[in-house]
C-alpha cells in the first residue's frame, strides 16, 4: 500500500491543517480543521471527498471546523476519548495504545496530555508521519496549560521513541520563535544553528517550515533533551531530575 498523500492547510493566522489521501480508496481524512473553508478549497482543488475527521485535542482552533464538515460531508469524527465532554459529536473515541484503521492505514494512538490532559496523537507507521497536535512543536512544544511537567515530559517521551525518519506534523508555524529561544540556550549547537538558518530563510520566502523530522528534534529542540546535561546546565538545573529541567525549560519560554 502506498504512502498516504500529506497536504498541509495554512488556517487562521498560523495553524496548519491536514488533508490525507489515499487514491486507491479516495480515503480523505482531515486533522485538526480550525476552519472549514480552507479545508473545503483544499479539497475542491485536487477533487478530493471528505471521508474523515481527526481530532487531537479539543482548543477551538483544531475543531473550529467540525459541524461544518461533519454536516456537509456526513463524515465520522476520531478523537480522544478523555476529552468526550469537550469535543462534540464524536463517532469515535481513542485513548493510548488504541489503533485507527483508516481504509487501511493504521494510526496507532498515543495519549499525550501536558497542553491538555486529554490530548492524543496519531502516529501512521506505513507513511513515516505523525500528527501530534500542539504537544510537539518544530523545535519546541506547546504551552502547558493543563497538564503538569511530570504528564508533559512522559508525553514528549512517548513522541522521541518513534523512529527518526518520523515525520513531524504540528499544529502551527511557530518554528521561528522556537528557534529563537532554542539558540538562547543552546547556542553552541552546529546542527541548531544551521537549523535556525534554514529556518530564517525559509519563513522570509513564507515557505513552511513543517514538516520536521524527529531526527531532526532528537538533535536541536530543548523539550526533547531535558535528560541531557548540557541543556539542564543551560537552565540553571545542573544535575537535576528531567521532570525539573523539562519544567524550567518551558517556564523559559513562557516568559522568553
Amino acid at each position: 500500500m502506498a504512502a498516504l498523500e500529506i497536504v498541509l492547510v495554512p488556517a487562521l493566522s498560523d495553524n496548519y491543517v491536514y488533508l490525507l489521501h489515499d487514491s486507491a480508496s479516495n480515503t480523505t481524512a482531515v486533522v485538526d480543521p480550525a476552519d472549514d473553508a480552507p479545508v473545503e478549497a483544499a479539497l475542491a482543488a485536487r477533487g478530493w471527498t471528505l471521508t474523515h475527521i481527526l481530532n487531537t485535542h479539543h482548543h477551538h482552533d483544531h475543531i473550529g471546523g467540525n459541524d461544518a464538515l461533519k454536516a456537509k460531508y456526513g463524515v465520522p469524527i476520531i478523537g480522544p476519548r478523555a476529552e468526550t465532554a469537550r469535543i462534540p459529536d464524536m463517532d469515535v473515541t481513542v485513548g493510548d495504545g488504541d489503533t485507527y484503521d483508516l481504509d487501511g492505514h493504521v494510526a496507532q494512538v498515543f495519549d499525550t496530555p501536558g497542553h491538555t490532559t486529554g490530548h492524543i496523537a496519531f502516529y501512521f507507521a506505513d507513511s513515516q508521519a505523525l500528527f501530534c497536535g500542539d504537544t510537539l512543536f518544530a523545535l519546541g512544544c506547546g504551552r502547558m496549560f493543563e497538564g503538569t511537567p511530570e504528564q508533559f515530559w512522559t508525553s514528549l517521551k512517548k513522541l522521541r521513541a518513534l523512529p527518526a525518519a518520523t515525520r513531524i506534523y504540528c499544529g502551527h508555524e511557530y518554528t521561528a520563535a522556537n528557534a529563537a529561544y532554542a539558540v538562547s540556550i543552546d547556542g553552541g549547537n552546529a546542527k541548531l544553528q544551521a537549523r535556525a538558518a534554514e529556518i530564517k530563510r525559509l519563513r522570509a520566502a513564507d515557505q513552511p517550515t513543517i514538516p520536521s523530522t524527529l531526527g531532526e528534534e532528537l538533535d536541536t529542540n530543548p523539550f526533547l533533551r531535558a535528560d541531557d546535561p548540557s541543556i539542564a546546565a543551560a537552565v540553571g538545573k545542573a544535575g537535576a531530575d528531567p521532570v525539573t529541567v523539562f519544567a524550567a525549560i518551558r517556564a523559559g519560554k513562557d516568559n522568553f
